[in-house]
């Protein structure tokens, strides 16, 4: 008997998870949503190899990875812009890959951007949490960021890989501009603060993660001192912390927080592309 068809993890990087569009609808529960935190990307991915746009691949942040597949197959990369190398054969970003059993797949350091997903035909079929594969890198739900030596079973193909000659890929603007509606708690800050919001340029801290993005910048000042009782957090709610620094959450965020939320981000989508040191811009949704 044959073994099972698999991804063998030989080079993990930084961060390498395994993602779908992760788990909408159990908020009420107090369950995260996560999922990848481009969820386009992967579902492009996905079309490109003949998988349902939910199926799971895997988000690789920043370093790249390295992994064998043990059958012959097809795979997609999109998201950052990487140098793809599976075996002695170079891959494009973009658009679908076939390789033989026992191909090395190298996926490299991002040239621009930060995350790339990479879909296998069949998708990661590891044993699903709560309706959805995604790890969870704050709650531990879903399998655990992969690691040298890992195993991922595949599953089977469902259609034949998308036909296309190429796509388009964006590239990481250098500055974003983000729409903000008002959150729950704008009135705990000062006009200050809100004019500073507004008004001022941030920049993305190297401490950001897929729980959410830390932005350095004009600090901005509360009206009302004292504690905040612990409250329902949603993805792309912007908290402000003691120290004034506004921090946006992302896919893999709380679902209850102790800071003040003084607004929401209606997509926080291009943060996932974002290095440290980009700049931030808000404005209001009357825009």
């Amino acid at each position: 008997m044959t073994d099972p068809a698999a991804i063998e993890v030989l080079r993990a990087g930084a961060l390498t998870t395994v993602q779908d569009l992760g788990r909408p609808g159990w908020a009420h529960l107090g369950v995260p949503r996560s999922g990848a935190l481009d969820p386009a990307a992967l579902r492009l991915a996905n079309r490109l190899v003949g998988n349902p746009e939910h199926a799971a691949g895997l988000e690789i942040t920043l370093t790249g990875c390295t992994l064998r597949l043990t059958r012959a197959t097809t795979v997609a990369v999109t998201g950052a812009e990487v140098p793809v190398q599976a075996g002695v054969r170079p891959g494009d970003t973009g658009r679908p890959l076939s390789v033989p059993a026992g191909t090395v797949l190298r996926i490299g350091p991002a040239r621009r951007g930060v995350r790339t997903w990479l879909a296998v035909a069949g998708g990661i079929d590891v044993p699903p949490v709560l309706g959805s594969r995604a790890t969870d890198t704050l709650s531990g739900l879903g399998p655990q960021p992969l690691r040298d030596g890992d195993r991922l079973p595949l599953g089977e193909p469902v259609d034949p890989p998308g036909a296309v000659d190429s796509t388009s890929c964006a590239s990481p603007a250098s500055e974003l501009h983000l729409t903000v509606r008002p959150g729950p708690r704008e009135d705990w800050f000062t006009p200050t603060a809100l004019a500073r919001l507004f008004g001022s340029a941030y920049t993305v801290s190297p401490v950001s993660n897929r729980v959410g993005a830390r932005l350095a910048g004009p600090a901005l000042p509360r009206a009302v001192a004292g504690e905040l009782p612990s409250e329902g957090i949603v993805l792309g709610a912007v908290q402000v912390p003691a120290d004034g620094q506004p921090l946006i959450f992302l896919a893999d965020h709380p679902t209850t927080g102790g800071y003040p939320v003084i607004g929401v981000v209606t997509d926080v989508t291009a943060l996932a592309q974002a290095r440290p040191g980009t700049t931030v811009r808000f404005h209001g949704p009357q825009r």
